[in-house]
């Protein structure tokens, strides 16, 4: 990505309570160094990572490309509005994005839910859960030792209530392969790996999360500086 600016640098604490924090996470980037057509020729799969840190400026331009806000719109009034990096059927929006952080700068360790309103990630839970989660998916090492995960749940009932059982079926895996491509891209583009991981038990991670009822886990991608060779 371009260079950016020291002055444009804005991690922003503020504190909810004596348990739950809120950051506002840096700006996006819009333009960056490498085209479309090399990130998709180099994107890969990659398994194994280094103990380094990512830098919350990278955390955020991942979350951003998974699910951020592109245009404010009222069009669709029936759904959540707000045009967004990712297509989604009948802009219905089903996904919700939760990050694990573990070792990100400036960024305290815990479970946080990415508000794509506000471009903004709060904490849920207040510790570092990444090798809980590593054994709820099958004890696959890579989520305990990447710095950071992405995690997919959905609610299911966003995309029923309008498209009934085909909804469920197809429109919300089509809306999770639309968005998990972007983190591909996005964290080849950040020269950062990434991989998708759909192997796990499907109670137990939901216990690990702490999923609301009505979220249904989906999907998880590690992400950091990888070892080479580990790709796929």
């Amino acid at each position: 990505m371009e260079n950016r600016k020291t002055s444009e640098k804005r991690v922003v604490l503020t504190k909810v309570d004596s348990v739950q924090l809120s950051y506002l996470l840096p700006s996006p980037q819009v333009k960056g160094t490498i085209s479309v057509e090399e990130a998709l020729t180099h994107r890969r799969s990659h398994r194994s990572y280094l103990k380094d840190a990512i830098s919350a400026e990278d955390l955020s331009q991942i979350l951003w490309a998974a699910y951020g806000i592109t245009k404010p719109s009222s069009v669709y009034i029936q759904t959540s509005g707000d045009l967004r990096t990712a297509p989604s059927a009948g802009a219905m929006y089903p996904l919700e994005l939760y990050v694990l952080i573990g070792n990100v700068t400036d960024l305290e360790s815990g479970v946080y839910k990415y508000i794509p309103k506000g471009h903004k990630i709060i904490r849920t839970i207040n510790r570092d859960i990444r090798r809980e989660l590593s054994a709820a998916a099958l004890n696959q090492e890579m989520i305990s030792t990447a710095p950071a995960c992405l995690f997919y749940s959905a609610v299911f009932s966003r995309n029923t209530q309008r498209y009934g059982t085909r909804g469920r079926e197809k429109y919300v895996c089509m809306d999770l392969g639309h968005s998990a491509q972007n983190v591909y891209l996005q964290a080849e583009a950040l020269n950062l790996g990434t991989c998708a991981i759909g192997a796990f038990n499907d109670v137990a991670v939901k216990e690990v999360i702490r999923l609301p009822e009505e979220e249904e886990p989906l999907l998880i991608m590690p992400v950091g500086k990888y070892n080479v060779g580990s790709e796929l």
